[in-house]
């Protein structure tokens, strides 16, 4: 039984979602201010958390900021009609999704399956074995089945949009998949971005990989064309 985290300031929102999300076989934390979201995300982190963006003493964007320094939790956004540029810096942030206030209750049901079936695809997980299932490339091993990432013998927390980002990389050393490519792995479900969150998303999964090896180079940039995965 997968657990939500709901956090919004809304008691209306998160009673009508907390039946619903319930009645569909999920396991559900309300929460109605970011402070003690944060808290209780740190302390027991659930399958995926839907967070609205503004909320008093805490809103969701600094809760995800907070939260990406120890957690890859998958995070939707709630966001108003007006918060485009919010939903542009939380993907950049590391959100794996939003959706916009006011929204259809099983809109975001399915919002939240897809987020969770790319999370944890089972389709033909069981037929295959371990060895088809861990992507290994030189210095680099990827395991989509645990949402695991090994460099140079040591673990890499990816959000789930740059793990899928980097495994579409790394499948075909060499070759170059454009921006839009890239956008279509990671975005599976008609959510617009633009260049620049793509760019912002292998910045951050630069930066990670650089964090536990600073001669990291395997990911090239190829201007006005796209990126490409070089085997170490």
């Amino acid at each position: 039984m997968p657990a939500i985290a709901l956090v919004d300031d809304d008691r209306n929102i998160l009673a009508s979602l907390s039946i619903l999300l319930e009645s569909e076989g999920f396991e559900i934390r309300t929460y109605s201010d970011g402070a003690t979201a944060l808290h209780a995300l740190s302390a027991s982190p659930p399958d995926i958390a839907v967070l609205d963006i503004k909320m008093p003493r805490m809103d969701g964007m600094e809760v995800l900021r907070r939260l990406r320094r120890k957690s890859e939790v998958p995070v939707i956004f709630l966001t108003s009609k007006d918060d485009e540029v919010d939903e542009m810096l939380g993907l950049r942030m590391g959100a794996d999704d939003y959706i916009r206030k006011p929204f259809s209750q099983r809109l975001l049901i399915e919002r939240i399956r897809a987020v969770l079936r790319r999370r944890n695809p089972q389709d033909d997980a069981a037929e295959r074995t371990e060895a088809e299932t861990i992507l290994e490339r030189g210095a680099l091993v990827m395991d989509p089945m645990r949402h695991a990432v090994i460099w140079r013998g040591m673990p890499v927390n990816l959000t789930l949009t740059e793990f899928l980002i980097l495994h579409a990389l790394a499948q075909r050393p060499g070759f170059v998949k454009t921006r839009e490519q890239l956008m279509q792995v990671a975005y599976q479900d008609e959510v617009y971005v633009d260049d620049r969150t793509i760019d912002s998303h292998i910045k951050r999964v630069r930066k990670k990989l650089r964090a536990v090896d600073e001669t990291f180079a395997s990911i090239e940039t190829l201007y006005g064309v796209g990126y490409r995965y070089r085997e170490a």
